[in-house]
């Protein structure tokens, strides 16, 4: 590919994520209205980690594997999980940054949560976006009952014991320096994976799309949340030495990893052609662009 035709791309797709975090932000801004002015501290705490910025890729997957195969559909059907996937994401940060897990002072730049508020406070913060989210879902007025029903077990394992806190637990054990290349695709499938392709099936559920339609947009969800990964392991420098690095696992060769985050993406790419095949109307340009966006970024 020319190198012209790909910053081409990447503009593309920067304008659409652009595009998409403002129709999110607009939404999380009226969610997380004050409600209760006796506790307005936790709705600031809320607020604060929500609307702090982001790519709101996780949205982009929802809301685009909807425009996908809700085949001109009213997009305000799937913002709602949008929505509850954004908060998932952004309780799961608070909680990571928190001195018992992760201990970072910093967030995009800015204090983390804890350090603004305090831990008790961006502990219940953390928690009450989390079950907001699942709220927002079941409050949707749009989304049919089942499809709120496949939403919400959909996000439940991704979230849990099951998809990211299981990631989580893995990524603790201490000491592990000599942690096998199949150990940290697991840890990170789950860590971070989960939530991706938890974010591209809700979308599908939220579209009425087939059990097909639905796996395949699983297949390249999962392989761009590892490759995303990968590629913030190779722009980390910070992690240098870290037993759940991909770099490190792969001897420190950063060819290396690129290669097998290049390796995801083209699997994930494959995916979307294979859907392609099956139905020659549907447009899954964005997707494309958005694997590669992911592999090419440089932040």
């Amino acid at each position: 590919m020319m190198m012209m035709e790909m910053m081409e791309m990447m503009e593309t797709i920067e304008q659409k994520l652009k595009n998409n975090a403002e129709t999110v932000n607009a939404a999380l801004e009226k969610y997380l209205l004050t409600g209760d002015f006796d506790y307005e501290a936790l709705y600031e705490s809320m607020r604060y980690s929500s609307l702090v910025g982001g790519k709101r890729a996780r949205a982009f997957l929802t809301l685009e594997f909807f425009s996908v195969f809700g085949r001109g559909q009213n997009p305000e059907i799937a913002l709602p999980a949008a929505c509850a996937i954004e908060m998932i994401h952004t309780y799961s940060l608070i909680h990571d940054d928190l001195p018992c897990m992760d201990n970072d002072d910093l967030r995009r730049g800015q204090p983390s949560n804890h350090k603004k508020f305090g831990e008790a406070v961006a502990l219940l913060a953390g928690d009450a976006l989390l079950t907001y989210a699942f709220g927002i879902i079941a409050d949707a007025e749009l989304l049919s009952g089942e499809k709120k029903l496949a939403i919400i077990s959909e996000l439940s394992k991704a979230a849990g014991h099951a998809g990211m806190i299981g990631g989580q637990m893995m990524d603790m054990r201490p000491g592990d320096k000599n942690m096998s290349l199949d150990a940290i695709v697991k840890t990170h499938s789950l860590k971070t994976g989960s939530l991706i392709t938890a974010s591209a099936t809700a979308g599908c559920a939220a579209a009425g799309a087939t059990r097909e339609e639905t796996g395949i947009a699983a297949a390249y969800a999962k392989n761009i949340g590892l490759a995303f990964q990968i590629v913030d392991d190779i722009l980390d420098k910070d992690e240098e030495g870290a037993a759940g690095n991909f770099v490190n696992i792969l001897g420190g060769d950063e060819t290396k990893a690129f290669e097998y985050a290049k390796t995801l993406t083209d699997k994930a790419l494959a995916s979307l052609e294979e859907q392609k095949k099956r139905d020659k109307s549907i447009n899954t340009e964005n997707l494309g662009i958005f694997a590669k966006y992911l592999l090419e970024r440089r932040n």
